[in-house]
């Protein structure tokens, strides 16, 4: 038996009207949530026109002209912007009658790519029982039928399974929340052994390390740890009349473990170092899961993923914007420290989930506002931006090779790191350079 996708409404008009604007074909992104029992889509995104085609509202002729590479980036960019619990969970196609016999092949292809891309930027493994199907939907423009059928991507030779494709009123207005805060405090050494000191592989291993100090961590919701097979909603009072519950889900404290247990013997090891990583401050974290009948599980595994996917995306867009704005030689440990961008969140019309994206301090809210319409397809007004996080100014005296006196140098890490631990509001990649050798203790288990 096929898969079952509970669609919004609002996509179904939306569709329709792509296919009236775009001939003779238009793809795009389906953004929702899977879950064991259902699946859900709440919104469709089309592909942005490349710089030659926003001139008119037409694609080439051909299938074979799909930009693969183009779609696949499209749907990296969005996965940055989707809070816990949402994914790209497939693409859309709408054709012409000529062209639709060759969609799904031309789908399938899509579907792979960016399963590789978003799986080659992860810090966290999916669950055994998570559900590795993603959906195929191919639209004609003529007579607006719609074929849905589902691939699964942990498996290359996967060949195309009917799903059934259901709309449904009101399917993203009343969806639960869980928020959280986490402090970061991340020391990541640099070896003096290590040939050179990239700033951004460095950073991922550090961050890897990390993740799974996350994954191990234990969640309380509103105050208590539940048991995994629970329902989350277990013990809350429907109002009379209405499938919305009294309370909302938002109170969730995150507590990492200091150690592995005793099951787990460590053992120490010294390495000296040339230098370190910190980053250091807030970070604001938000997840979403679905209201019917939803596990304790899910909503963990969700708010766990968004936690890690949130600190993970902002080095990324820190080392892509060093890159753009520097050069590539600057990703190289030459800046005393870099500040990461603040989390923000958008509402959309009709929905109670809100979408994410992230700012630098010096970035105008039209920018902001330009990348929704161009990713989301999506106008944002001023007020809708909803910062998550405040931006503090931090004044940092940088340490410099020329700067021989011992005492003054460690005066200066010292003020560095004092200065950063007053300023938690925002998340701050920190790279300290000490050339005097540094002691690191790594604990490794056996």
């Amino acid at each position: 038996m096929g898969r079952t996708y509970f669609v919004e409404e609002a996509i179904g008009q939306y569709l329709s009207d792509l296919s009236t604007k775009f001939k003779p074909y238009v793809t795009g992104l389906l953004i929702g949530q899977c879950s064991s029992q259902r699946d859900y889509v709440i919104r469709a995104v089309r592909t942005p026109p490349k710089e030659e085609q926003k001139e008119g509202n037409t694609s080439p002729s051909k299938l074979e002209s799909i930009d693969e590479e183009w779609i696949t980036a499209h749907a990296s960019q969005v996965s940055r912007m989707l809070p816990g619990g949402l994914l790209v969970l497939g693409v859309f196609i709408i054709a012409t009658p000529e062209l639709s016999k060759d969609s799904q092949n031309a789908l399938r292809k899509i579907i792979f790519s960016i399963e590789k891309s978003l799986t080659k930027r992860r810090l966290w493994k999916p669950a055994e029982e998570e559900v590795s199907d993603r959906a195929a939907l191919q639209v004609c423009s003529a007579t607006k039928k719609i074929v849905c059928r589902t691939y699964d991507v942990q498996d290359p030779k996967s060949s195309a399974k009917p799903a059934d494709w259901k709309y449904q009123s009101a399917l993203s207005a009343s969806w639960l929340s869980l928020d959280c805060t986490v402090n970061v405090n991340i020391h990541i050494p640099l070896l003096a052994t290590s040939p050179n000191h990239d700033l951004e592989k460095n950073t991922k291993n550090g961050l890897n390390r990390w993740s799974k100090q996350i994954e191990d961590s234990v969640f309380l919701i509103n105050g208590q740890v539940k048991d995994d097979d629970t329902e989350l909603l277990e013990g809350q009072k429907k109002l009379r009349g209405n499938t919305q519950y009294s309370t909302q889900i938002s109170d969730v404290k995150v507590l990492t473990q200091l150690s592995q247990g005793s099951s787990h013997r460590s053992t120490a090891t010294v390495q000296v170092c040339s230098g370190s990583i910190n980053l250091k401050g807030a970070v604001k974290c938000r997840a979403y899961v679905h209201n019917n009948k939803p596990k304790v599980k899910e909503a963990v595994q969700a708010l766990k993923r968004d936690i890690i996917n949130t600190l993970n995306d902002r080095c990324e867009i820190l080392f892509e914007d060093l890159v753009i704005n520097e050069g590539p030689h600057k990703k190289n440990f030459e800046r005393v420290y870099h500040v990461l961008p603040q989390r923000l969140f958008v509402p959309f019309a009709g929905s109670s989930v809100m979408l994410s994206d992230y700012k630098f301090g010096d970035e105008a809210a039209v920018e902001i506002q330009e990348r929704f319409v161009e990713m989301l397809d999506q106008s944002v007004q001023d007020e809708d931006i909803h910062i998550a996080e405040e931006l503090n100014t931090v004044d940092i005296c940088p340490v410099t090779e020329n700067t021989d006196d011992t005492q003054q140098k460690q005066l200066t890490k010292a003020t560095l790191l004092m200065k950063l631990q007053q300023n938690m509001g925002v998340v701050i990649a920190a790279a300290v350079a000490v050339f005097a050798s540094i002691f690191s203790f790594n604990y490794f288990s056996d």
